[in-house]
Protein backbone atom coordinates (compact mmCIF):
# COMPACT_ATOMS: atom_id res chain seq x y z
CA UNK A 1 0.00 0.00 0.00
CA UNK A 2 1.42 3.39 -0.95
CA UNK A 3 2.23 5.95 2.12
CA UNK A 4 -0.19 8.59 2.39
CA UNK A 5 0.97 12.01 0.75
CA UNK A 6 2.22 14.59 3.70
CA UNK A 7 1.56 17.28 1.67
CA UNK A 8 -0.77 18.10 -1.60
CA UNK A 9 -0.84 21.76 -3.29
CA UNK A 10 0.32 23.33 -6.27
CA UNK A 11 4.13 24.25 -7.59
CA UNK A 12 4.41 27.20 -9.08
CA UNK A 13 7.29 28.42 -11.81
CA UNK A 14 6.26 32.44 -12.32
CA UNK A 15 2.71 32.01 -14.19
CA UNK A 16 3.27 27.66 -14.39
CA UNK A 17 1.15 25.97 -11.81
CA UNK A 18 0.38 22.46 -11.62
CA UNK A 19 -0.82 19.88 -8.59
CA UNK A 20 1.34 18.23 -6.83
CA UNK A 21 1.64 15.76 -3.89
CA UNK A 22 4.51 15.34 -1.56
CA UNK A 23 5.72 12.13 -0.50
CA UNK A 24 8.42 10.83 2.31
CA UNK A 25 11.15 9.33 0.74
CA UNK A 26 12.78 7.61 3.67
CA UNK A 27 10.66 5.37 5.97
CA UNK A 28 11.99 3.62 9.79
CA UNK A 29 8.61 1.36 9.59
CA UNK A 30 10.70 -1.68 9.16
CA UNK A 31 12.67 -1.20 11.82
CA UNK A 32 12.01 -3.15 14.89
CA UNK A 33 10.22 -0.97 18.03
CA UNK A 34 9.10 -1.62 21.36
CA UNK A 35 6.11 -0.74 23.67
CA UNK A 36 6.58 -0.30 27.05
CA UNK A 37 5.06 -2.64 29.52
CA UNK A 38 4.64 -2.59 33.29
CA UNK A 39 6.89 -4.90 34.52
CA UNK A 40 3.99 -6.66 37.10
CA UNK A 41 1.32 -7.04 34.44
CA UNK A 42 3.01 -7.20 31.26
CA UNK A 43 0.12 -4.50 30.23
CA UNK A 44 1.19 -1.42 28.17
CA UNK A 45 1.54 1.62 29.03
CA UNK A 46 -1.15 4.51 28.46
CA UNK A 47 0.23 8.01 28.60
CA UNK A 48 -2.69 10.02 29.41
CA UNK A 49 -2.80 14.53 29.34
CA UNK A 50 -2.90 15.40 33.14
CA UNK A 51 -3.12 18.83 34.73
CA UNK A 52 0.59 19.50 35.85
CA UNK A 53 -0.93 21.29 39.37
CA UNK A 54 -4.17 19.27 39.76
CA UNK A 55 -2.95 16.07 38.47
CA UNK A 56 -6.45 15.74 36.38
CA UNK A 57 -7.03 14.49 33.38
CA UNK A 58 -7.64 16.64 30.31
CA UNK A 59 -9.90 16.16 27.65
CA UNK A 60 -8.50 17.49 24.05
CA UNK A 61 -11.15 20.17 23.79
CA UNK A 62 -9.24 21.58 26.76
CA UNK A 63 -6.33 21.69 25.56
CA UNK A 64 -4.56 24.82 23.67
CA UNK A 65 -1.25 26.04 22.48
CA UNK A 66 0.82 28.46 24.70
CA UNK A 67 3.70 29.99 24.32
CA UNK A 68 5.70 30.16 28.19
CA UNK A 69 6.80 33.51 29.34
CA UNK A 70 7.92 32.39 32.76
CA UNK A 71 8.22 30.23 35.21
CA UNK A 72 3.93 30.25 35.75
CA UNK A 73 3.14 32.40 32.58
CA UNK A 74 1.90 31.41 29.15
CA UNK A 75 0.26 33.44 25.97
CA UNK A 76 -2.37 31.53 24.79
CA UNK A 77 -2.86 31.04 20.99
CA UNK A 78 -6.05 29.95 19.64
CA UNK A 79 -6.72 27.40 16.19
CA UNK A 80 -8.28 30.30 14.63
CA UNK A 81 -5.63 32.75 15.40
CA UNK A 82 -2.84 30.23 14.11
CA UNK A 83 -4.99 29.91 10.90
CA UNK A 84 -5.43 33.92 10.61
CA UNK A 85 -1.31 34.15 9.99
CA UNK A 86 -1.86 30.90 7.91
CA UNK A 87 1.11 31.95 4.52
CA UNK A 88 0.81 30.86 1.25
CA UNK A 89 3.09 28.24 1.11
CA UNK A 90 0.43 26.15 3.01
CA UNK A 91 -0.79 25.22 -0.72
CA UNK A 92 1.60 26.12 -2.74
CA UNK A 93 5.30 25.91 -3.24
CA UNK A 94 6.29 28.74 -5.05
CA UNK A 95 9.78 28.53 -6.33
CA UNK A 96 11.54 31.39 -5.57
CA UNK A 97 15.46 31.24 -6.87
CA UNK A 98 17.89 28.73 -8.64
CA UNK A 99 21.12 28.01 -7.27
CA UNK A 100 24.15 25.59 -7.78
CA UNK A 101 23.56 22.21 -5.84
CA UNK A 102 27.52 22.67 -3.84
CA UNK A 103 26.42 25.60 -2.37
CA UNK A 104 24.73 24.53 -0.60
CA UNK A 105 25.29 23.41 3.06
CA UNK A 106 25.48 19.85 3.82
CA UNK A 107 24.37 20.54 7.37
CA UNK A 108 21.08 22.12 6.08
CA UNK A 109 20.02 19.20 4.92
CA UNK A 110 16.98 17.71 7.05
CA UNK A 111 15.19 14.99 5.00
CA UNK A 112 14.12 14.01 1.46
CA UNK A 113 10.48 13.62 0.04
CA UNK A 114 9.45 12.32 -3.18
CA UNK A 115 7.54 15.30 -5.14
CA UNK A 116 4.95 13.65 -7.95
CA UNK A 117 1.95 15.45 -10.03
CA UNK A 118 -1.64 14.82 -8.17
CA UNK A 119 -4.06 13.49 -10.31
CA UNK A 120 -4.39 13.24 -14.19
CA UNK A 121 -4.26 17.19 -15.10
CA UNK A 122 -0.50 18.52 -14.59
CA UNK A 123 1.93 17.11 -15.93
CA UNK A 124 2.36 19.10 -18.99
CA UNK A 125 3.34 21.82 -16.31
CA UNK A 126 5.51 19.31 -14.11
CA UNK A 127 7.14 18.01 -17.37
CA UNK A 128 8.46 21.56 -18.51
CA UNK A 129 9.51 22.90 -14.27
CA UNK A 130 10.92 19.29 -14.31
CA UNK A 131 13.12 19.65 -17.00
CA UNK A 132 13.76 23.54 -16.75
CA UNK A 133 15.20 22.32 -13.51
CA UNK A 134 17.58 19.60 -15.08
CA UNK A 135 18.58 21.93 -18.04
CA UNK A 136 20.45 24.44 -15.95
CA UNK A 137 21.85 21.87 -13.65
CA UNK A 138 20.69 23.89 -10.50
CA UNK A 139 18.47 23.14 -7.64
CA UNK A 140 15.10 25.15 -7.26
CA UNK A 141 14.39 26.67 -4.10
CA UNK A 142 11.22 27.26 -2.50
CA UNK A 143 8.95 26.98 0.36
CA UNK A 144 6.08 24.77 2.04
CA UNK A 145 4.15 24.53 5.20
CA UNK A 146 4.55 21.65 6.92
CA UNK A 147 3.53 20.03 10.74
CA UNK A 148 2.13 23.97 10.93
CA UNK A 149 5.81 25.46 10.24
CA UNK A 150 7.00 26.80 7.02
CA UNK A 151 10.31 25.21 5.59
CA UNK A 152 12.41 25.98 2.62
CA UNK A 153 12.42 22.78 0.58
CA UNK A 154 15.48 22.16 -2.32
CA UNK A 155 13.74 20.28 -5.43
CA UNK A 156 15.96 18.88 -7.81
CA UNK A 157 14.86 16.26 -10.69
CA UNK A 158 15.49 12.18 -10.15
CA UNK A 159 14.01 10.21 -12.88
CA UNK A 160 10.72 11.08 -13.95
CA UNK A 161 9.70 12.89 -10.66
CA UNK A 162 11.37 15.97 -8.64
CA UNK A 163 12.87 15.35 -5.26
CA UNK A 164 12.65 18.00 -2.79
CA UNK A 165 14.77 18.35 0.43
CA UNK A 166 13.95 20.40 3.63
CA UNK A 167 16.49 22.53 4.71
CA UNK A 168 17.25 24.34 7.78
CA UNK A 169 16.99 27.70 8.76
CA UNK A 170 20.47 29.72 9.67
CA UNK A 171 19.25 29.48 13.35
CA UNK A 172 19.27 26.35 13.42
CA UNK A 173 22.61 25.64 12.28
CA UNK A 174 25.43 25.75 15.44
CA UNK A 175 28.24 27.58 14.79
CA UNK A 176 31.61 24.99 14.37
CA UNK A 177 33.57 27.75 16.27
CA UNK A 178 32.39 26.71 19.33
CA UNK A 179 33.42 23.00 18.78
CA UNK A 180 36.29 23.35 16.61
CA UNK A 181 38.53 26.18 18.38
CA UNK A 182 39.93 23.68 21.19
CA UNK A 183 41.46 21.24 18.14
CA UNK A 184 45.05 21.56 18.32
CA UNK A 185 47.06 22.60 14.95
CA UNK A 186 49.13 19.53 14.28
CA UNK A 187 51.12 19.09 11.59
CA UNK A 188 51.16 15.91 9.31
CA UNK A 189 54.29 14.84 7.60
CA UNK A 190 53.97 13.90 4.02
CA UNK A 191 55.46 10.07 5.09
CA UNK A 192 52.46 9.82 7.37
CA UNK A 193 50.02 10.85 4.61
CA UNK A 194 51.53 9.18 1.97
CA UNK A 195 50.96 5.74 4.16
CA UNK A 196 47.18 7.01 5.27
CA UNK A 197 46.02 7.51 1.29
CA UNK A 198 47.33 3.97 0.31
CA UNK A 199 45.05 2.48 3.39
CA UNK A 200 42.45 4.88 1.52
CA UNK A 201 43.18 3.60 -1.74
CA UNK A 202 42.69 0.12 -0.79
CA UNK A 203 39.28 0.59 0.96
CA UNK A 204 38.25 2.75 -2.05
CA UNK A 205 34.72 1.36 -3.94
CA UNK A 206 31.48 2.78 -5.39
CA UNK A 207 28.89 3.93 -2.63
CA UNK A 208 26.66 0.76 -2.94
CA UNK A 209 23.45 1.15 -0.12
CA UNK A 210 22.29 -2.16 -0.94
CA UNK A 211 25.73 -3.92 0.67
CA UNK A 212 25.02 -2.04 3.74
CA UNK A 213 23.45 -4.42 7.09
CA UNK A 214 22.01 -3.20 10.23
CA UNK A 215 23.75 -4.75 12.78
CA UNK A 216 21.64 -3.61 15.32
CA UNK A 217 18.99 -4.68 13.69
CA UNK A 218 20.29 -8.41 13.22
CA UNK A 219 21.12 -8.14 16.71
CA UNK A 220 17.56 -7.11 18.57
CA UNK A 221 16.11 -10.02 15.62
CA UNK A 222 18.44 -12.24 17.24
CA UNK A 223 17.57 -11.49 20.94
CA UNK A 224 14.13 -11.41 20.47
CA UNK A 225 13.87 -14.93 18.33
CA UNK A 226 15.65 -16.80 21.19
CA UNK A 227 13.27 -15.20 23.89
CA UNK A 228 10.56 -16.74 22.02
CA UNK A 229 12.24 -19.97 21.93
CA UNK A 230 13.31 -19.50 26.00
CA UNK A 231 16.58 -18.99 25.32
CA UNK A 232 18.77 -16.50 26.60
CA UNK A 233 22.13 -14.34 24.49
CA UNK A 234 25.28 -14.06 26.50
CA UNK A 235 26.57 -10.59 26.32
CA UNK A 236 29.27 -10.11 23.48
CA UNK A 237 32.50 -8.80 24.26
CA UNK A 238 32.90 -5.00 23.41
CA UNK A 239 35.98 -3.94 21.23
CA UNK A 240 38.64 -1.82 23.42
CA UNK A 241 39.77 1.27 21.91
CA UNK A 242 44.32 1.02 21.94
CA UNK A 243 46.34 3.81 23.00
CA UNK A 244 48.31 4.77 20.04
CA UNK A 245 52.12 5.63 20.80
CA UNK A 246 53.86 5.72 17.01
CA UNK A 247 51.54 6.63 15.04
CA UNK A 248 53.64 5.93 12.21
CA UNK A 249 53.61 2.58 13.33
CA UNK A 250 50.02 2.39 13.57
CA UNK A 251 50.00 3.23 10.26
CA UNK A 252 51.87 0.81 8.55
CA UNK A 253 50.53 -1.84 10.73
CA UNK A 254 46.93 -0.81 9.37
CA UNK A 255 48.17 -1.05 5.87
CA UNK A 256 49.68 -4.53 6.24
CA UNK A 257 46.13 -5.63 7.43
CA UNK A 258 44.18 -4.06 4.78
CA UNK A 259 47.07 -5.42 1.84
CA UNK A 260 46.24 -9.31 3.16
CA UNK A 261 42.78 -8.93 3.60
CA UNK A 262 40.98 -10.62 0.91
CA UNK A 263 39.36 -8.34 -1.99
CA UNK A 264 36.31 -8.82 -4.12
CA UNK A 265 34.49 -9.99 -1.93
CA UNK A 266 31.25 -7.84 -1.11
CA UNK A 267 29.14 -8.10 2.11
CA UNK A 268 25.92 -10.49 1.41
CA UNK A 269 22.84 -8.37 0.76
CA UNK A 270 21.54 -6.53 4.00
CA UNK A 271 17.94 -8.09 4.87
CA UNK A 272 14.78 -6.12 4.05
CA UNK A 273 13.58 -5.61 7.44
CA UNK A 274 12.63 -6.96 10.61
CA UNK A 275 9.32 -8.93 8.99
CA UNK A 276 11.62 -11.78 6.95
CA UNK A 277 13.46 -12.10 10.21
CA UNK A 278 11.44 -12.84 12.93
CA UNK A 279 9.83 -15.97 13.64
CA UNK A 280 6.45 -17.49 12.59
CA UNK A 281 3.69 -15.91 15.00
CA UNK A 282 2.96 -19.10 17.68
CA UNK A 283 -0.30 -20.70 16.43
CA UNK A 284 -0.05 -19.99 12.54
CA UNK A 285 1.73 -22.77 10.08
CA UNK A 286 4.75 -22.29 8.87
CA UNK A 287 5.19 -21.99 5.17
CA UNK A 288 6.11 -25.39 3.35
CA UNK A 289 10.19 -25.09 2.85
CA UNK A 290 9.61 -24.85 -1.05
CA UNK A 291 7.82 -21.96 -0.98
CA UNK A 292 9.78 -20.50 1.88
CA UNK A 293 13.13 -20.56 -0.56
CA UNK A 294 11.31 -19.06 -3.29
CA UNK A 295 9.23 -16.15 -1.51
CA UNK A 296 9.82 -14.87 1.91
CA UNK A 297 6.83 -13.56 4.05
CA UNK A 298 5.17 -10.80 4.46
CA UNK A 299 3.55 -10.98 7.96
CA UNK A 300 4.93 -8.26 10.80
CA UNK A 301 4.69 -8.69 14.74
CA UNK A 302 6.05 -5.99 16.81
CA UNK A 303 8.19 -6.97 19.89
CA UNK A 304 6.07 -6.41 22.95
Amino acid sequence: MAPRANWKGFLRLSLVTCPVALYPATSDSEKISFNQINRKTGHRIKYAKVDADTGEEVSNDDIMKGYKVDTDTYIEVSKDELENIALESNHTIDIDEFVPKSSIDPRYLIRPYYLVPDGKVGHDAFAVIRETIRSMDMVAIGRVVLTSREHIIALEPLENGLMGTLLRYPYEVRDEKEYFDEIQDVKVTKDMLDLAKHIVNQKTSEFEPEKFEDHYEEALTELINAKRNGKTIAAKPRPKGENVVDLMDALKKSLASEAVAPKGKKPRKAPAGQREMLLPIEGKKPAAKKAAKSERPTGRRKAG
